[in-house]
Order: C-alpha cells, then structure tokens, then sequence
C-alpha cells in the first residue's frame, strides 16, 4: 500500500483549510460608503433645526408623553387619527420614554440610523442589477450629485445638500426601506425566472443579478410586511415604491399562475398592515388634497432640478432598451416610464403632491449610468465619452450646489440657518397654546412640546376649512384694529397662554413681556395665567 492518496487528502485538507480561513478584504463600496455615511451624518448635525424638524419632533414629544393616546401633533386636540402616528413614530417615541431624551434628540440620532438603511438599501439594489463591485460606489455618487444645478431641497430626495438637512425624516427611512423592498422583489422574480427555465419552458433570462432572498411564500409574505410598513411610516413614498414592485416584478416576462398567486400574496399582506393599524386609516389618505398646495412649487423650474440626470442617464437607460429587446422587459426603463407617468398625472390633474416622486423617477437614470460606467474595461469610446460626461457634470453639480452640503462658506450658498427657540421653550409649559407670528416659530415651537393656535402645514386630521379659521383668527388678534374685548374673545376660544411676536407687531396691553431674543428681536409674551 502506497502512502500517495493519504498525502492527497492531507493536502486537500490543507488547503480547505487556507480557503476557510483567507483574509477578508472590504469592498469598494463597504469604505466609500462608511466614509459618505461619516460625513453625511456629521453634515446633517451641523445644520440648526428648520423647515419641518419642529414637526417631526412634535409627533415624537406627543408619544413621548402618551404612547395609547397621543395629542394632535400641532394644535390643542385630540390626536386620534392622525397619520403622523406610524409604527416609526411609536417606536421613536418608546425610545424617548426609556432613554429620557426628547422629541429634537431623537429626531437628531434618528440620522446615522436613515442614512444606514439607505446606503445598504442603495448597495443591495445596484447588486442586484450587477456583479460589479464598483457599481456601488458610481451609484452613490450619480444619486448624490447627478441632479440638476439648482437646488432641489426636499425630504425624500437623495440629491447631497437635501440629504444634509432632511435625513432625520421619516421620508429618508421610507426610502431606504423602498430600496430595500425593490432590491427583495428583483430577488423574487429573478428565483421565479431561473426556475421557469430550469422547466424548460424558454424563457428569456432577466437582465439582473441576485440571490433568491426568503423561500416561497414566507418570503412574499414578509415582503409585503415591508411595503406595508412603507405605507403607513410614508404614504407618499408608497406610491413610488409600488410603481417599483411593478416594475420589478414584471419585467422578467409573463409569470407562472403560481407565481402570481405569491405577489397577489405580497399585495394583501401589505393592505392588511395597513388596515391592522389602529392609529389611523392610512388609505382614507388617498383622497384628501390638503396637500397639493403646498406641493406645487416642485413643479416650477423642474428642468433646471433635474436636467443632469436626464441628460447623462437617459442614453444608458436607452442602451438597457436595446440589450433588452423589448423596452418592457427592464426594470429600470419599466419604473422610469411609470414616474413619469406618474409625474405627468400630478401635473394635468392638479394633484401636485405626485411631484415629491421626482426622487424616486431620477433612480433609474442614475441607476442605469452606474451600471453602464462599472462595466469591465476596455471601455468603448461611446462609454469613455459618457464617463467623461458623468465626471463633468458631477463636478459642475458639486460646485454649484452641492459643496453647500460639505463646506461651511457662503462661496457655495448656505444652508437654511433658522434662529434657535430655546430661549422661549424655557418658559412655555409642555402642551400650552401659543400664538406665535412670522416664519419661524410656529415651525419649530411645536418640537419643544408646545402647542399651536394655527398649524402653518395643511393637516389630514384637522381640514382645511377648520385651519382657515385659526389662521383668520390669529390674523384678527394681532390686527391692530381689534378691541381688547376681540382679542381676550379669541384668546378664551383657543385657550391663548402665550404669544410669540416679531419685533414688527406690538404687544397687546393685557400681554405681559417674559422674554425676547437678542438674535431676531422676537418677543414672549404671557397672556392670562401661566398654567395649561
């Protein structure tokens, strides 16, 4: 007996062993995207509280202080109903309760957490359309840069300076979770596809990449959880991310009956969160247009938000068309001819909130020149030329707009830079009406636990009609023409304990001065008794 096959399954051993125990290496993406996620993070901490800050922290105080029973987010009155109260916001506000921190806190450290599910969601969709470990990296620069070169500022839009200042919304995590969701149904038809071909059916292979993701109908199942939950946490968003789970699911061809089944399966799942959640009725949201108004200005100057995008990614996007033969049969031609569909039904109906889709209708643009730019090399000189063209325009788009996000000077435009409110919170009771004018404070008072006589947003719960009147009625109290009799008849019917005035209106003889801010010359003034 010969010692040979002993040494060679010594040696196989061996080096089972050396394959088992290979130094691991991170990918490109894995350190581009740490250091984007480090630098986002402590960008967006930088920038004082504005815009709708106040408002998401005011939904936060209010289950910090209840967690059944919340209060109206803005206003003295019952909360019940309101669509601010997802399983998000429940989850944000347990975490205040045991953590001590309030509404502003949270909402700051909600960031890192948004910006993680987004650049995960973001890696795991670009590998699923491709292999290429650089795809990653030339996609988080396209959707960070590749946008137009006018700002477009608004929760919900992956372009750089909007991240820097809108990541600790609930749009950001709808986001994320939107990537994550289409990158799970891309898995599911593609599992779907290889098995149609395993039965010799013929059938045309997709045009992206991936692993299975969760066995059979558990995996539906738990895919429809996530839509759900991207529905309730972002109603808005919803729309965008079941344009994507057509797209995605149905670019693989004409499914099987049993796989339809399984995505009617995904769909029920997701009506079923939505409907099992007690706090409001989500889908009685579809019909309200409370919010169109404010929705409108996104339509202005579209072109000049989004022009890069359009021009460098819509050639790519054409060359998916033609590799793919049938335009229908890619996902990302399929999801960018429903955006746009989409977009052009808010435009010619007059429901001008389907404008905050412009995010998600860029992605397949951005998306499709990534892919085409991490292509193995030697590049083609149509793709060294639209290489040269991506690099341009991100430059021209870093130094126009975007280097606001990273360098602190006025060279490159600000950030919104709103005054603090500290001064006056020290003084105002959790949940004490105030009447506050100008800009500014009734945006941000509500994060301090304060409440509002008049809510500046349009809110499903409270309507229209009844936020009219208290904008009227506030306009009437700081009317100088009022009578004392008018403004104390006004102060009893809204339970009025403080005004918050600019330095351009006077203070009403029967208002004592508490405190005022050197920075704007706003004043606080105590209307009555000092309790709630």
């Amino acid at each position: 007996m010969t010692v040979t096959p002993t040494r060679t399954r010594t040696a196989a051993r061996g080096s089972t062993a050396l394959r088992r125990f290979r130094p691991w290496y991170p990918s490109p993406y894995l350190l581009v995207g740490g250091l984007a996620w480090l630098a986002l993070t402590l960008a967006s901490w930088r920038v004082p509280m504005c815009c709708d800050f106040g408002q998401h922290a005011a939904v936060v105080e209010r289950l910090r202080e209840s967690l059944l029973h919340p209060r109206h987010p803005l206003a003295d009155l019952p909360g019940e109903g309101s669509p601010y109260y997802s399983p998000y916001a429940l989850a944000q506000g347990l975490f205040a309760r045991l953590t001590g921190l309030n509404g502003i806190a949270t909402v700051r450290l909600a960031t890192p957490f948004h910006l993680a599910v987004l650049l995960t969601g973001l890696g795991r969709l670009v590998r699923v359309l491709t292999p290429r470990p650089w795809a990653p990296v030339w996609a988080l620069a396209a959707v960070t840069l590749l946008w137009g070169t006018e700002r477009a500022w608004w929760s919900g839009f992956l372009n750089l300076v909007s991240m820097t200042g809108n990541l600790g919304y609930p749009s950001a995590l709808a986001l994320g979770l939107t990537l994550w969701a289409w990158a799970l149904t891309a898995d599911r038809a593609l599992t779907a596809d290889r098995d149609r071909a395993a039965d010799g059916r013929g059938a045309r292979p997709v045009r992206f990449v991936g692993p299975g993701g969760l066995p059979g109908l558990p995996g539906h199942a738990a895919l429809g959880v996530l839509y759900g939950l991207v529905l309730l946490i972002h109603p808005v968003t919803f729309v965008a991310a079941a344009l994507g789970a057509v797209a995605f699911a149905a670019a693989p061809g004409r499914p099987r009956p049993a796989l339809l089944a399984r995505w009617a399966l995904t769909a029920a799942t997701a009506l079923a969160v939505a409907l099992a959640w007690p706090y409001c009725d989500v889908l009685a949201l579809a019909g309200d247009t409370g919010l169109d108004v404010m929705h409108r200005q996104l339509y202005d100057r579209l072109p000049q938000r989004c022009w890069l995008a359009v021009v460098l990614g819509l050639p790519a996007l054409c060359v998916r068309a033609r590799r793919a033969g049938r335009p229908w049969r890619d996902p990302l031609v399929l999801l960018f001819a429903l955006d746009c569909a989409a977009l052009a039904y808010g435009w010619f109906s007059g429901r001008w909130t389907y404008a905050r889709l412009l995010g998600p209708a860029l992605l397949p643009l951005q998306l499709a020149l990534a892919v085409e730019l991490a292509a193995p090399r030697p590049w083609s000189r149509r793709r060294r030329a639209l290489g040269v063209a991506a690099a341009a325009g991100a430059a021209c788009a870093l130094l126009t707009v975007h280097a606001a996000a990273l360098v602190p000077s006025d060279r490159f435009g600000r950030l919104p830079h709103w005054p603090s409110y500290d001064w006056a919170a020290r003084h105002i009771g959790r949940g004490e009406p105030v009447l506050a004018d100008g800009y500014f404070a009734p945006r941000l008072l509500p994060g301090h636990g304060a409440d509002l006589v008049a809510p500046p947003w349009p809110d499903p719960l409270l309507g229209e009609a009844e936020r009219g009147r208290r904008l009227a009625a506030t306009a009437r109290y700081l009317d100088p023409a009022t009578g004392r009799a008018g403004r104390e008849a006004i102060a009893r019917r809204y339970r009025v304990r403080w005004l918050l005035l600019t330095r351009w209106k006077r203070t009403p003889e029967e208002a004592v001065v508490v405190a005022w801010s050197r920075e704007t010359g706003e004043v606080l003034a105590r209307v009555g008794r000092a309790g709630p």
